[in-house]
Formats: C-alpha cells, structure tokens, sequence
C-alpha cells in the first residue's frame, strides 16, 4: 500500500487540477434578494406552528392536490 502526500497525486480531484486554479464564479443576486421580510406573517406563522395550529387537514389537501397535479396524477 502506498501512502500519497495531499498534492501528489494527479487527477481530477487532485488540488494541482485546472479546476482548483480557476478562478471562482462571480457571485449571483438572489431572486428576492432585497425583498422586505414580512415581519407580521413570520410571526403569525411561528405562533401557529408554536401551537400546533399551522398544518391543518385543509392545507394537506391544497398541498397533495397540488403535487399531483404537477406530476399529472390528479
């Protein structure tokens, strides 16, 4: 068995590989980046989960409805 220093090994996962030596991507914007955080619906919402209140059988059925609709099942 042969035991390999960290950089001596040539590959494509090697740290002497181009990918390692280019240069980084710039950094994208996100969507909503910006986008004011409603405060009073965080709120609402970590009260309702808080209580046990948020995951209710009506918006189990909105969300399956909606997922099999997407995969064309519904």
């Amino acid at each position: 068995m042969f035991k390999h220093g960290p950089s001596t090994i040539s590959g494509p996962v090697s740290r002497n590989g181009k990918k390692w030596k280019s240069q980084p991507k710039a950094v994208t914007k996100r969507k909503n980046e910006g986008a004011p955080i409603r405060q009073d619906l965080v709120s609402r919402v970590r009260q309702e989960i808080a209580a046990g209140t948020y995951d209710t059988p009506e918006k189990f059925e909105l969300a399956l409805d909606k997922m099999l609709g997407e995969l064309d099942l519904g």
